[in-house]
């Protein structure tokens, strides 16, 4: 079949946090049940997004992926992760505070579950006035105050707290702590994977009832204690451009304000691009094919590597996109850089 950018299935996640913005955002219809995550696009076999358009609509991603996997990934992504799609994009709304968490890396992740590692970045679409996150220590502890502050429920005391408002980025590399606070949507891309270390949970009980279960000597084995001079990343936001806001050895992420057409060419990535559309509609069309899709806000799509040469078209004013891809273009210097920081963490 000819390949073309994939919409897919609203993939919402009940969590004891979650709000009431996640349905208005899609023009769902509304209930009581509180929506913390829409996973947009998801390649984890627990909870695989299903294409809603076109040749393969009702298709599980993971399966379509298996058919074209060069094809749909790139073949530089293809090889360096056999054939499976290396990120996973989620809409977040939390009402209440996220737990107080932090992921492995590749190799403590590998060694203890089996799995990807979890690095991730937040892009703050809304924050209500006076919403704050937690990214980071404000000064370092040592392992022993960990323990002592798990224990006596002081932990928040030593994080970096940040005030945001809306477009803050913020990079979550794998052994920081971090916690999405409450009044706060944002867009999430991260690693292709479901390993979260809960470290503080506020005694609360989770959807069941129960207290939800915390994973504190896996996390003090990840914890990154390092100290930043600042964990917000700063950038320039500028129209009919696409800016990068992250640079990571994971994912490149890129945020653009489109007023008129815009094109969009990435096959030199060689990789498959994620577009989120965070504000606005618009058609995306592929030039090779002529195909085309309209991209409404609170939804998004995935364009096979191969056709990553497209127009963006806003449609009734300004559309807001945030592309996510794996950037296969690094100069060998700038992959031995970031090799060394990876493994050095």
């Amino acid at each position: 079949m000819q390949l073309y950018p994939f919409l897919f299935e609203p993939n919402l996640h009940s969590v004891v946090w979650g709000g009431n913005k996640l349905r208005a955002y899609k023009r769902l219809e509304p209930t009581d049940e509180p929506i913390g995550e829409s996973w947009e696009v998801s390649a984890v076999p627990t909870s695989t997004s299903i294409i809603s358009n076109g040749e393969y609509k009702g298709r599980d991603l993971i399966s379509v992926i298996n058919e074209n996997p060069e094809e749909i990934l790139g073949k530089a992504v293809d090889e360096k992760y056999k054939g499976k799609l290396p990120l996973l994009v989620k809409f977040i709304d939390a009402k209440k505070d996220l737990s107080i968490q932090v992921h492995p890396n590749d190799e403590m992740a590998m060694r203890e579950h089996g799995k990807m590692g979890k690095s991730e970045m937040w892009y703050i679409i809304k924050a209500d006035e006076g919403a704050h996150l937690y990214a980071g220590f404000q000064k370092e502890i040592t392992p022993e105050d960990y323990q002592r502050r798990i224990a006596d429920g002081t932990i928040t005391e030593v994080l970096a707290d940040h005030q945001v408002k809306d477009g803050d980025v913020f990079y979550l590399p794998a052994g920081r702590v971090h916690a999405i606070c409450g009044g706060i949507m944002l867009a999430e891309v991260q690693q292709s994977s479901d390993v979260t270390y809960r470290i503080y949970d506020y005694n609360r009980p989770g959807m069941d009832g129960k207290p939800r279960e915390l994973h504190t000597e896996l996390a003090a084995k990840a914890l990154d204690y390092h100290v930043e001079e600042n964990y917000r990343t700063e950038y320039s936001d500028n129209t009919n451009k696409a800016i990068q806001i992250i640079d990571s050895p994971y994912f490149d992420v890129r945020v653009m304000e489109i007023l008129k057409s815009f094109h969009r060419d990435l096959r030199k990535y060689d990789s498959f691009v994620i577009s989120m559309c965070i504000e606005g509609n618009c058609k995306l069309k592929i030039r090779e094919t002529g195909e085309e899709i309209l991209l409404q806000q609170g939804y998004s799509t995935l364009i096979p590597a191969v056709i990553a040469d497209y127009d963006v078209i806003p449609q009734k004013g300004a559309t807001r996109l945030l592309d996510a891809f794996i950037d296969n273009q690094e100069t060998g210097l700038k992959r031995k850089i970031t090799q060394f920081f990876h493994f050095s963490k």
